[in-house]
């Protein structure tokens, strides 16, 4: 292959050039380290360099699957990649090297999967756009002045300015999607409980946060997710039986679909013209593909949603801060940890034990509306975010004001949080553009455990209007 073509093809068009022996992996991962070196000082999305070792891996025998030899990006959260540490973005987390795979690093490397480096975060995957004080800020490819979103940040600015083709995230309150929808890529939130986060944690904020990846192709994520996908020993969570193969079975056309979409937030404010542009969009192409779209929204109340969703989070956040605190015997203070990330852990330390299952008790009310709601709509269609990706600097990591802090997301990010409450799988399509030349992007939503209709959906919806082969040229 002429590398020329590198960053426009997707990770099974590069294992296919593998195993048809027109370039191997060897050359595949100079090229993305090349690019790396050439494109990562204008981006600052990865923040740790495993070169040498992945060198090593690919002299030795790859194992066969359906990234045999692809170049890959882990984020720096919650996966344990053996030999490396993971920071969470904090200067919390001390550099040790974890002595261990996760379960998903394991499938990863089962795939074929070659992992070179690790991304860049906001502290504690907290945000929705990708700055701290350990890292640095990460610049989106598509217009370096704006935030990458997050917390994949880091995974979706190289996805997107073409070093490698996917690369691994995760999402507690919309860490696929909201960096997915900022820098033009396909972001899948699996059903709670589809990907194992073992063997360190049973479940992951409460069951709020799951991984998978961001990509430029529907196929590299299906493919990925039948790679990802299945429940290990001890897994706390069952979803419904996947099919033997999303890749295959997402080729399928779907049914015809019942759509309600909505271009206002949960309280009747209108999201911002950008999106709702995106949202008509997709609306008008989705009823011109066969499917019924009528508008329609859950009766969700944010009222009781947000603190709730607020409360579960920060005592989350509370207690992995305490637990690095016994383990190292730092104390928590401004000296380590971001002024925005310590009124997040002052307010989980003020939630009480019953304040803790009462949230959860109204978390699970907000689940049951989901579900009445899909009873008469097979997918629900909304914009992402509220507005086109934040300008760098919009937010305050250092705003000690928790409540101030959550009052600015909830309007930057009104949709999201919804799914990791409800467990239902999301998926953000790269399907709009902004005169100002950023990604707007919308958010498709499924019933627990029916990822194979989204994906059916954005494979038709990328034939229609083919987005694969575009990344951003990065102006240096």
């Amino acid at each position: 292959m002429a590398f020329s073509e590198y960053s426009r093809l997707d990770g099974l068009s590069l294992a296919e050039c593998v195993a048809k022996k027109q370039v191997t992996p060897a050359e595949l991962l100079e090229e993305a380290i090349a690019l790396a070196e050439r494109l990562n000082p204008a981006l600052n999305a990865i923040i740790l360099k495993d070169y040498e070792r992945a060198r090593t891996t690919v002299k030795g025998t790859l194992p066969q699957g359906a990234f045999t030899g692809v170049p890959f990006l882990l984020k720096d959260i919650s996966l344990q990649f053996q030999g490396t540490p993971t920071r969470q973005g904090s200067k919390f987390f001390p550099p040790f090297p974890s002595d261990h795979d996760s379960h998903l690093m394991a499938r990863f490397r089962k795939a074929g999967l070659v992992a070179f480096g690790k991304t860049n975060v906001p502290e504690f995957g907290l945000l929705p756009t990708t700055e701290g004080r350990l890292y640095g800020a990460a610049h989106n490819p598509w217009n370096l002045a704006h935030s990458t979103g997050g917390s994949s940040g880091g995974s979706s600015a190289a996805v997107a300015a073409g070093i490698v083709p996917l690369a691994h995230a995760n999402d507690g309150g919309g860490s696929i999607r909201i960096p997915a929808s900022c820098c033009g890529l396909v972001g899948l939130k699996p059903s709670r409980g589809r990907v194992s986060v073992g063997p360190d944690l049973g479940e992951a904020v409460d069951g709020l946060a799951i991984d998978l990846v961001v990509s430029r192709s529907v196929r590299d994520t299906a493919a990925a997710l039948d790679a990802a996908g299945g429940a290990e020993p001890g897994d706390p969570y069952a979803p419904p039986p996947a099919p033997a193969s999303y890749l295959l079975a997402s080729q399928e056309e779907p049914k015809r679909l019942r759509i309600g979409f909505t271009t206002k937030r949960l309280d009747g404010v209108p999201v911002h013209p950008d999106c709702i542009a995106a949202v008509e969009h997709a609306a008008k192409l989705c009823e011109g593909l066969g499917h019924e779209v009528t508008e329609a929204s859950p009766g969700i109340d944010l009222e009781v949603l947000m603190p709730a969703f607020s409360a579960v989070w920060c005592s989350n956040l509370a207690a992995v801060i305490d637990f690095i605190a016994r383990l190292t015997g730092q104390t928590p203070g401004l000296d380590n940890l971001e002024g925005l990330t310590l009124g997040y852990y002052e307010a989980g330390k003020r939630v009480s034990a019953s304040q803790y299952v009462q949230a959860k008790m109204m978390l699970n009310q907000v689940t049951r509306m989901a579900a009445k709601f899909h009873k008469s709509c097979d997918l629900w269609l909304t914009a992402t975010l509220g507005a086109p990706p934040w300008k760098l600097g919009t937010i305050d990591i250092d705003e000690p004001d928790a409540e101030k802090a959550m009052a600015m997301l909830s309007d930057y990010v009104p949709y999201t949080p919804i799914q990791n409450i409800t467990g239902q799988p999301a998926v953000n399509l790269p399907l709009s553009w902004n005169e100002a030349g950023l990604p707007i992007g919308v958010q498709f939503v499924a019933p627990f455990g029916d990822e194979l209709t989204l994906l059916r959906l954005a494979t038709q919806l990328e034939r229609a209007e083919p987005w694969a082969g575009r990344y951003a040229k990065v102006v240096l």
